[in-house]
């Protein structure tokens, strides 16, 4: 225990009354004119009162009723009493045994010390003021150990309900956080995951029956497959994202996490949807931190979604640099679309992306709306880094997330 703490260890007070009242006693004896002619008498009663208080540091009631009895035993050997410190040193006692001791019992005690000294004084002096003065101290003393206790007692009581109700209201948000992730996780599995599985299910039926043409156009059967691919892989990250919603892996394969890693991965699925895009990595991609790894992932998979669904002939190149302090992801495509207008965002940035809008079935172009940039951004800005997306003086559209790796992410 501190020493601090232990310096206010109640425990610590019969102690400290049996040094301090029995030097006290001394002095009184000593100084006192009257006490002086029988020093010899008090010092004993004296070492009789610190007795009694080294008895209260295991027994607060027995303690207070040794204490008490300093005054026939003083007056025994013919000592006047009971003087200063042996009314402090009673104060003390019965204060220490309505704190320390069971109430039933520190009761019978404080009676047991007001009859010893109401008894003793009337034997020596008979009824006197004495015999209300005794009573009308020790009572109170008493009373004060006794509310101090019961107010300790409630700040224990108090203290542990305030924990309680803590602990359920943690366990009531908690419970609220569970219901509403299964709410989210049912949505996306009945209709997302749902959906996204009949469309892969659809075009695998559409790939089988085309078959025989396919076989003599192999890049348009490789986008059949692609697409097929990509379905499947879309499904599997949409449960393993249903698995963590539930709190659960939902006994599915584990899906191959999302990382810069598999950047060459990404690329070839988005040549294989017909664009024309080329990655150049400089730097070592392994040892990312995990969750700046994901969100950078993500940058990159949208702006090449972007790019493919707003500009899909454009020529396109990916740029991934790893330096000592930072790694940056640039998407940048010539903006060579089948439209002419350029499209504008949800944030006001132009392109969102890509550079021009997709066009309508009869070739008309049509604005496009969304959040791209501002998930973008957002996912660059919560772990410190920017992001610049823009129009290109020339044509085209530009996105540049830029990471720094001077922090520590998990």
């Amino acid at each position: 225990m501190p020493t601090a703490a232990r310096l206010r260890d109640p425990r610590l007070v019969p102690w400290a009354a049996a040094v301090a009242m029995g030097l006290l006693g001394l002095n009184e004896a000593w100084f006192d004119p009257e006490f002086h002619p029988h020093f010899g008498q008090l010092a004993l009663a004296s070492a009789w009162i610190s007795a009694g208080f080294v008895v209260a540091t295991r027994w607060p009631c027995g303690g207070a009723v040794v204490v008490a009895c300093f005054y026939p035993f003083s007056t025994l050997l013919g000592a006047p009493g009971p003087g200063g410190t042996g009314l402090i040193s009673m104060l003390i006692a019965v204060a220490w045994a309505g704190y320390a001791g069971a109430p039933a019992r520190s009761r019978a005690a404080v009676a047991a010390c007001i009859a010893v000294f109401v008894v003793t004084d009337a034997v020596q002096h008979g009824i006197t003021w004495d015999s209300i003065f005794f009573p009308a101290i020790f009572v109170p003393a008493w009373w004060t150990g006794t509310l101090v206790r019961r107010e300790q007692q409630r700040s224990r009581q108090l203290a542990a309900m305030a924990a309680e109700i803590d602990a359920q209201r943690e366990a009531t948000a908690h419970a609220a956080v569970v219901e509403e992730r299964a709410r989210i996780a049912r949505e996306v599995h009945d209709s997302v995951a749902h959906s996204v599985s009949v469309m892969t299910l659809q075009i695998g039926g559409l790939r089988r029956q085309l078959d025989e043409v396919l076989r003599d156009r192999p890049a348009e059967r490789e986008v059949m497959l692609g697409l097929e691919r990509l379905g499947r892989q879309s499904v599997e990250e949409l449960r393993a994202t249903v698995g963590i919603l539930r709190g659960a892996d939902g006994g599915h394969a584990p899906v191959a996490p999302a990382s810069l890693a598999r950047a060459s991965e990404l690329v070839a699925d988005v040549r294989a949807a017909g664009l024309d895009v080329s990655l150049e990595v400089s730097g070592d991609l392994g040892e990312l931190p995990r969750a700046l790894d994901v969100a950078a992932y993500r940058v990159l998979q949208e702006a090449l979604t972007n790019v493919l669904r707003h500009a899909p002939r454009a020529s396109t190149s990916v740029r991934i640099d790893r330096q000592d302090n930072d790694i940056r992801v640039v998407v940048t495509d010539d903006g060579r679309g089948p439209t002419v207008a350029a499209a504008v965002s949800h944030d006001g940035v132009a392109g969102a992306g890509g550079a021009e809008p997709s066009p309508a079935v009869d070739g008309s172009p049509v604005a496009v709306g969304g959040n791209g940039l501002v998930g973008l951004r957002e996912r660059t800005t919560m772990f410190g880094g920017s992001l610049d997306a823009g129009p290109r003086p020339g044509g085209g559209f530009t996105v540049d997330a830029r990471f720094p790796l001077d922090r520590r992410w998990s």
